[in-house]
């Protein structure tokens, strides 16, 4: 029986707990932490659990029946709970964004490396039908070379939202809607097309004077074979409608799901490529649905990871991946050039401190609430 403690019990906490009660024959939670008791106390109460209750992580550290943490907490207080959780001999699960920089996310893996414990970096959007379905029509080729990507993630967000204490910083959010939003799609883009060779962006804020950080860029990603990416990360746009869109040279395939193939005609117009459609098709409907999805996918992945003794599908290096495509986009719509990946220590958006030093405020943070009243998530 693995023993897990969920660090944090805002608004994400509860589809870490959700997941972790779906699976009670592989764990338990015996232990809740959070700055704010009573919101643990409430928690508790309404799953019915029988955990301990911590006002400080730290309380936690030495305790022997924790085995594994779940990390719900602001993202600049994931990298140093997380690496004191594996230095205390503990299995990681961080949500997203990993962390607050590269450096943090470099000083997280080499305290999981060292220490020989799983850190695990929530992207639960992976584990849903559509998108491994998808990977794996990618991963067969038939649709040629990929030459243009195209990444929406379209989100909309009241003003009030970023009136709560942490959101809308740089100190505390560490970015907003590319970091904070566009994280999942931009995780699921480099997983399916890899990493680009540069970046070029802007970022603006158009709709949330309350916030220093952005709710809108727009950037380019250019691949060392020519390819383009394009990946747009919004809390504007209304009806929030979502897709991860891949043109090859034989066929177009997206999520939602769609599908069109084309052939030239000797004229060089198109004509569509019925053969290769069916094909196509027939790889996407053959692939096995997953056994879980969304929050209970990925903690299925980890729980049975530590009980096998093997590597989890979203480490510490895929998290740090996804966190450095969107370092180049600020880096590169702040200095406003086109940033070279990989990113190293030379970098302007490297570490935390020249994070807060680089990084564009558009506002100043007006309004600050403890917590709202109602905190359900919406999606």
């Amino acid at each position: 029986m693995i023993n897990v403690a969920v660090i944090g019990t805002g608004a994400i906490a509860p589809s870490h707990i959700n997941a972790y009660q779906a699976f009670s024959d592989k764990c338990q939670i015996t232990a809740l932490c959070d700055v704010y008791s009573e919101k643990a106390e409430k928690v508790k109460g309404d799953f019915k659990l029988t955990a301990a209750i911590a006002k400080d992580y730290k309380e936690l550290l030495n305790r022997t029946d924790i085995d594994l943490v779940s990390i719900c907490t602001p993202p600049y207080t994931h990298a140093e709970i997380a690496v004191d959780f594996l230095n205390a001999g503990k299995h990681v699960l961080v949500e997203k964004p990993m962390a607050s920089s590269l450096k943090e996310c470099d000083v997280m893996n080499e305290a999981a490396e060292r220490n020989g414990k799983t850190l695990s970096v929530v992207a639960q959007n992976r584990f849903r039908n559509s998108m491994m379905k998808l990977k794996h029509v990618l991963d067969t080729k038939l649709m040629g070379p990929i030459v243009h990507t195209q990444v929406d993630s379209f989100w909309w967000r009241g003003h009030s939202y970023y009136d709560l204490w942490w959101r809308g910083t740089w100190e505390k959010e560490g970015g907003g809607c590319t970091l904070n939003h566009a994280v999942h799609h931009i995780d699921i883009f480099q997983w399916m097309n890899g990493m680009p060779s540069e970046i070029t962006a802007v970022t603006s804020n158009v709709a949330h004077d309350n916030a220093e950080v952005e709710d809108l860029s727009i950037a380019i990603g250019r691949y060392s074979n020519g390819s383009l990416a394009q990946i747009t990360s919004s809390a504007v746009h209304h009806g929030e409608e979502q897709q991860l869109t891949f043109q090859g040279e034989n066929a177009r395939v997206s999520t939602p799901w769609k599908l069109k193939a084309s052939k030239s005609k000797e004229n060089g117009f198109p004509e569509e490529d019925y053969e290769l459609e069916e094909k196509i098709q027939h790889v996407y409907d053959k692939q096995p649905d997953v056994k879980y999805e969304g929050h209970a996918g990925q903690v299925y992945d980890v729980l049975t990871a530590i009980e096998a003794n093997k590597e989890v599908l979203i480490d510490g290096v895929q998290g740090r991946k996804t966190l450095e495509i969107i370092m180049a986009i600020y880096e590169s719509a702040t200095l406003g050039k086109t940033v070279k990946l990989p990113l190293n220590e030379e970098s302007a958006f490297y570490t935390r401190e020249s994070i807060l030093k680089n990084a564009k405020h558009f506002y100043e943070k007006k309004n600050t609430i403890d917590n709202f009243g109602e905190n359900t998530i919406t999606t």
